[in-house]
């Protein structure tokens, strides 16, 4: 939505970018010099924040998330009593506060993932400046990032923007046609649309992607 895109963000990936499309002035633009999303091995395909949505893309990010937590409960069976799907901040660290409220409100709304800051990352927050506004992306082999983009969050609802990011995380695609209730509308209800939350069936989605899609995905593994 705004800027040159960080530095070393090279467009290879066998990737997702499902946009976002809001952000508040909540968080005060830093410095330029924040961690650039990782180099990988594939082209990028972008889609921003309002343009087209995409089931494969987010379908790819969904599979890398769970790749990485399956090979965790197949190491550690009895550690993990619960679908837990780390992620780390050391990136985005001005987003700290968006990143922890969006995993608080999907923690409060779905029941069979739960999402926790920590080591050995299942994902990763990033931040900085890109012309493709904030993004989720992937190279599909358990490697995963949501990036945050300054101008984009100062102009829309920066929770909101964060919450929408990750919940293609948790395998939502975008629905910029949906309402302002809707969260996974992204920009589409505009600037003043400040709802963080999921609606019903964006919960009830989530809830069944992770009682059935970890279980088939840990079989097939």
């Amino acid at each position: 939505m705004s800027g040159p895109r960080p530095p070393r963000t090279r467009k290879i990936l066998l990737s997702t970018a499902l946009g976002l499309g809001l952000a508040a002035g909540l968080v005060a633009a830093p410095a330029a010099s924040a961690a650039p999303p990782p180099p990988v091995a594939a082209p990028l395909v972008a889609a921003a924040y309002s343009g087209h949505e995409s089931e494969a893309q987010n379908k790819a990010f969904l599979d890398a998330v769970m790749k990485s937590v399956a090979s965790k409960r197949a190491a550690a069976p009895n550690s993990l009593a619960a679908v837990t799907v780390y992620y780390s901040t050391a990136n985005a660290p001005s987003f700290r506060t968006q990143i922890a409220q969006s995993a608080q409100i999907w923690n409060s709304s779905v029941t069979n993932v739960r999402l926790q800051e920590g080591g050995n990352a299942d994902f990763q927050y990033y931040e900085g400046n890109s012309a493709q506004g904030s993004y989720a992306s992937t190279d599909g082999h358990g490697n995963g990032y949501i990036f945050l983009d300054y101008r984009q969050n100062q102009q829309y609802n920066s929770t909101r923007v964060t919450a929408h990011e990750t919940g293609h995380v948790l395998g939502l695609p975008d629905h910029y046609s949906g309402p302002c209730s809707e969260l996974m509308s992204g920009g589409g209800p505009g600037t003043s649309c400040t709802n963080p939350n999921p609606n019903a069936t964006e919960r009830a989605r989530v809830n069944n992607l992770w009682r059935n899609g970890l279980v088939a995905f840990t079989t097939a593994s």
